[in-house]
């Protein structure tokens, strides 16, 4: 049996003719309810050495997002890897975007959002020989590859993101006939031998758009770095750099048709104030030359250890960190 909530007359009593209103009721939909939970749950707490510098706050371009991403990852020249790197990148990338603490922090940018989700799909050693160095062009070239021998078949290319990573010794530049590179300056082409770690972007293979991000093994080589090498084991280097791309990939994944297109409207989460740019660009460009402020080995909720960067938080005005 069901009661009338206080104040309100019985359907069966209220007059032929009468329209009734329910006074004093508020409801909304159960997912915002959950979503507001969560929210509630979260403390927000910016990295220590940083202080809130709002005006570079992200800002919702109304561009596409990805709250459900998948990902696989491809080792170029497989046969170069060592296992163990292979199974250390694995587990701690896909725990890092698994983990619900870090994901507490990127769930404000998606407004009613009860959760969102990063699913690893798994890795494939390639063959080959390695690359002397990799541009925005072999992007496209190793992508063509895997569409064609049928090793992307079944993939849903509007969620799943490609990861190329490039094996000890590659160099990775943004050098394109087309795509990003093309669009950069001459004096502003960016290489691995000057502080590049990765990127990420999309690529038109025939009538197929790919989402992809690509990144080097950043290390030291005869004292010179290569990438981003903060810590002394490489894999941890390139656990940080790909989890960097893939948060920018589910926050802003049409980065690079928006600069081809000259669209900002194909534009996510931006920021375009001086210093500025996507959700893992503003911490890097804050840290500076103090770049472990930043880049962190975080323990996950399962238990594990992670390497990762430091995400830009509007709620706190800069990188947030530690989590909960």
């Amino acid at each position: 049996m069901s009661t009338a909530p206080a104040g309100d007359a019985p359907a069966s009593t209220a007059p032929v003719g009468h329209v009734q209103r329910r006074h004093g009721i508020v409801k909304v939909d159960p997912a915002t309810l959950i979503a507001l939970a969560a929210h509630k749950s979260v403390k927000r707490k910016i990295a220590p050495g940083f202080k809130p510098h709002k005006a570079l706050n992200l800002v919702n371009k109304g561009g596409k997002t990805l709250p459900d991403m998948t990902f696989r990852s491809f080792y170029i020249a497989g046969a170069s890897w060592a296992d163990s790197d292979i199974h250390n990148i694995d587990t701690a990338l896909s725990g890092a975007l698994a983990d619900p603490h870090l994901n507490n922090v990127l769930l404000q940018y998606y407004p009613g959002a009860a959760a969102i989700s990063a699913t690893f799909s798994g890795s494939t050693k390639l063959p080959g020989a390695p690359p002397t160095s990799f541009s925005r062009d072999d992007v496209n070239i190793v992508l063509q590859g895997l569409i064609n021998d049928g090793t992307l078949a079944g993939t849903n290319f509007d969620t799943t993101v490609i990861c190329l990573l490039l094996p000890p010794g590659s160099i990775l530049t943004t050098d394109a006939a087309g795509g990003v590179g093309k669009l950069q300056a001459a004096d502003d082409k960016a290489s691995s031998l000057q502080g590049l770690g990765g990127y990420h972007g999309s690529c038109h293979i025939g009538a197929q758009r790919v989402y992809f991000a690509v990144g080097v093994y950043s290390q030291f080589i005869n004292g010179k770095p290569n990438g981003i090498p903060v810590w002394p084991a490489p894999w941890k280097n390139v656990v940080a750099t790909f989890y960097h791309e893939l948060v920018e990939v589910r926050t802003d994944p049409d980065v690079e048709e928006a600069i081809r297109t000259n669209k900002d409207a194909l534009l996510g989460w931006y920021s375009d104030a001086q210093n500025g740019g996507e959700i893992g660009d503003i911490p890097i460009n804050e840290a500076g030359a103090n770049l472990r402020t930043v880049m962190v080995e975080i323990t996950l909720a399962n238990g594990k250890t992670a390497p990762i960067q430091l995400m830009w938080s509007n709620a706190v005005g800069g990188p947030e960190g530690p989590f909960a």
